[in-house]
């Protein structure tokens, strides 16, 4: 908790509370999700799933497909872009404007995307990182929506430890082994 004397809001509870990943984790170029999981995890279809790895628009990053038989394989951090890509859309942004957002979210890690929220007019994408300016675009009086990808982030890792994985190197994919999940598990064998 923070010191509320100054004004500033308090944190209730730290990510590591809420059962946040460790993005150390999840964000490794060894592990892939397959096309289809992918697509479930970011509510996409698979038709915009294979476009958007055509056009270059959201490419897998663990292994791109080489000729007919192979498959794609997405890193946890394409399927966290994944998922803001058909938020934007589905809110009216234009595929020009959330490729430039896209271009820049690229460049960043998964510990840095959790601190963003992005916000937009319907035409342009703002990156926000702190309350000071969120403020600063929220005072010019346009109405925007905002899409806060830490939220996002948690969503789908909760999302991909239902889902199957893969190792480029053939190993075991390590879970967190809570006690639902080794319930789960002993229920299935």
């Amino acid at each position: 908790m923070s010191d509320q004397r100054d004004g500033s809001q308090g944190q209730l509870f730290s990510d590591a509370a809420v059962g946040a990943p460790q993005y150390d984790e999840v964000d490794t170029d060894l592990v892939g999700y397959r096309g289809p999981t992918a697509c479930a995890a970011a509510g996409i279809t698979y038709r915009q799933l294979d476009y958007w790895a055509r056009t270059g628009l959201v490419a897998p990053s663990v292994r791109s497909a080489t000729g007919s038989g192979t498959q794609r394989l997405y890193s946890f951090r394409d399927i966290l872009v994944l998922k803001v890509v058909k938020r934007l859309l589905d809110t009216g942004v234009s595929l020009q404007n959330i490729r430039k957002a896209v271009d820049h979210l690229r460049t960043r890690g998964i510990k840095d995307l959790a601190n963003i929220t992005l916000f937009s007019d319907g035409a342009t994408v703002y990156e926000c990182t702190s309350a000071e300016e969120v403020v600063d675009l929220l005072a010019g009086g346009q109405g925007v929506f905002g899409i806060a990808v830490s939220g996002a982030l948690r969503e789908l890792s909760g999302e991909l430890a239902e889902l199957p994985a893969e190792r480029l190197d053939g190993g075991p994919v390590h879970t967190a082994d809570d006690e639902l999940s080794l319930r789960r598990r002993r229920r299935a064998m």
